[in-house]
């Protein structure tokens, strides 16, 4: 099939990154991420979370984020929230656009937002219809698309179950997440297929991990079926906490490479973004995760 034209890349670096932080990442360190992020020619850049500070402390600064960062026109800022009261802090924050944050596996459901699945979607139900209500766009994530790190394999059918129920309610776009980087190619597709029965292709976003070094293959093998919307991390921010010291999200700056290559148009600078890379990671105090980031790097000198 033939690869799309242009891909929107989501960045995720700056909250499902950051939030993985042992260390409390400094407000100023965060606004200016953002602010580079949003210089680079991304169109989407994930800027925090409303959730519990006791369960996530490192999103309890988002509202002081969004009032501090310059936003910039034409891009979006979205939030994630978890039930209506997160979604009345982002009101108050001048959010529009917000995410909630499901799972494909009955046990990862029950561990990671203590309900069962369906019991998550009834959560989800008025959250996401009083953010329509208010104009907002929803996003809905699936998390364990491929595998889960307590029950192992997950069947597509289990991942378009769900789909489609985020869809019915009103989600203008849904992220499938290989939450522990267990997909391969054949996997990935195969998953994308049985979600593609129930929503949209356009409407499909992939949220890959790079725990098992699969996570470009796996892009790549949704690029082939369509798929054109990429979520991605900085300097690949983000580990996987199901995996000790495996990494986690795939490096935004990797994955632009690859589609520069590919010859496929995501209106991202891919030297701009590459150095902010390496501006989060010095802020952090360890190398960038970016393959890619380095080499520029290294050829500068």
């Amino acid at each position: 099939m033939r690869l799309p034209d242009r891909v929107r890349m989501v960045e995720v670096g700056p909250r499902d990154g950051l939030q993985n932080e042992a260390k409390t990442v400094p407000l100023e360190v965060k606004v200016e991420l953002i602010d580079r992020l949003s210089a680079t020619g991304l169109g989407v850049i994930e800027a925090g979370s409303f959730v519990s500070p006791k369960w996530v402390p490192q999103m309890a600064d988002t509202g002081e984020v969004l009032a501090r960062i310059r936003r910039a026109p034409g891009i979006r800022y979205p939030v994630l929230v978890p039930n209506m009261k997160g979604l009345e802090t982002a009101l108050a924050a001048g959010v529009d656009e917000i995410a909630v944050f499901g799972a494909a596996s009955e046990t990862f459901s029950r561990r990671n937002i203590n309900c069962s699945i369906e019991e998550s979607l009834e959560r989800f139900r008025p959250v996401v219809a009083a953010a329509l209500a208010k104009g907002m766009r929803v996003r809905g994530y699936i998390s364990c698309v491929a595998g889960c790190p307590y029950e192992g394999a997950v069947a597509p059918a289990a991942v378009a179950r769900v789909a489609k129920a985020l869809d019915a309610m009103g989600c203008e776009e849904l992220s499938l997440g290989d939450t522990i980087g267990t997909g391969t190619p054949r996997k990935i597709q195969h998953m994308i297929e049985a979600v593609t029965r129930e929503v949209p292709l356009e409407r499909l976003a992939v949220h890959c991990h790079d725990t098992y070094g699969q996570a470009l293959a796996n892009i790549l093998a949704a690029l082939e079926l369509g798929v054109a919307i990429v979520d991605s991390a900085v300097a690949g921010l983000g580990g996987c906490p199901y995996a000790a010291g495996a990494s986690g999200n795939v490096v935004s700056e990797d994955v632009l490479y690859m589609l520069d290559e590919l010859g496929i148009e995501t209106g991202v600078d891919l030297r701009a973004l590459a150095e902010t890379g390496a501006f989060i990671a010095a802020a952090l105090g360890r190398p960038s995760g970016s393959k890619a980031g380095l080499a520029l790097a290294a050829r500068r000198r």
